[in-house]
């Protein structure tokens, strides 16, 4: 059986709304869950009266509490005998549960604003809450982030997410995954936090991608067709005769993969002359060849600063 809310609020019976709404505001700030983190029970109190003074301070629940036509919980129950506090309800006296919001002193005023702040916490914490956003990580391996893909990832309680990867994601970027978070009502979301695994062959600057292609020396002077690696798999390219190093080759829509609005990127080829293990025979060539049309390669050095 629900305690009395008169007891709960350790108010008489004939108790006026001031009275009332003195000692709720006493019992909610020695109660409350703000001023007393970690106390279950002092939680557990703080709801108990503020069930009493939901009922006792709304004339028609108290008026029908007193008559014996709904419990301390405000359940409907069999109408009680008359007598006892029923007339007492019923006659003139009863009418002073009314007046809420006759005119009344600065103080009760403020009392009653206080008062109904607590009631108004109360309310929503009792409400149905939202479940909490759950934050994950999730390494995609480079080539997924270039082109796009699907990626599993398990959670800790077991279950498996299907993650979209959308072309061109970077590291740092976050997907959010509705209602797939933590349990409330509604569901919170999940959300994914990407972590692009770096590349051994690419770098990366922007939708381009970049790659130093080491070429021999008679490709770098003859120039003709070499393999090249793209995301999208390999590529043969022509090399321009008389390549110096570091000249740049541009293979337009080879990089990123191109997204909503977005075009697809670029590929930049860097060509970085290798020499590679020592060769008699052009060792031997090189110190006696003598150049039709002579070059100095540092020529404009002079004076640097």
């Amino acid at each position: 059986m629900a305690e009395d809310p008169y007891t709960i609020l350790g108010v008489p019976r004939e108790a006026k709304p001031e009275a009332i709404k003195a000692a709720y505001r006493k019992l909610a700030r020695r109660h409350h869950p703000d001023l007393n983190p970690g106390k279950p029970e002092a939680e557990a109190r703080f709801k108990t009266v503020s069930a009493a003074h939901d009922i006792l301070s709304d004339p028609e629940k108290r008026g029908r509490f007193d008559r014996g036509e709904i419990d301390a919980t405000g359940q409907e129950r069999p109408q009680a005998p008359p007598g006892g506090y029923r007339r007492h309800a019923e006659q003139s006296e009863g009418r002073k549960y009314g007046g809420r919001y006759e005119q009344r002193p600065e103080a009760e005023v403020f009392d009653d604003l206080f008062a109904d702040l607590f009631e108004q916490r109360r309310r929503a914490e009792s409400a149905p809450r939202r479940g909490r956003d759950e934050t994950y990580r999730l390494a995609v391996p480079f080539l997924h982030a270039v082109h796009g893909a699907t990626e599993t990832l398990t959670l800790p309680d077991g279950r498996s997410l299907s993650v979209k990867i959308p072309p061109g994601v970077e590291s740092g970027q976050i997907l959010r995954l509705r209602g797939q978070g933590g349990r409330g009502q509604p569901i919170g979301d999940a959300l994914i936090e990407l972590d692009v695994v770096a590349s051994k062959v690419f770098r990366r600057e922007g939708m381009d991608l970049h790659l130093d292609l080491p070429v021999s020396v008679p490709e770098a002077v003859l120039g003709g067709p070499v393999i090249v690696p793209t995301p999208g798999g390999p590529l043969r390219v022509t090399l321009p005769a008389a390549s110096d190093a570091g000249r740049q080759i541009r293979l337009r829509g080879k990089g990123i993969a191109a997204h909503g609005n977005r075009a697809a990127g670029d590929l930049f080829l860097t060509l970085r002359i290798l020499i590679g293990t020592p060769d008699v025979a052009l060792e031997e060539f090189l110190r006696s060849w003598v150049p039709e049309h002579p070059q100095d390669p540092r020529a404009g050095l002079e004076g640097w600063e």
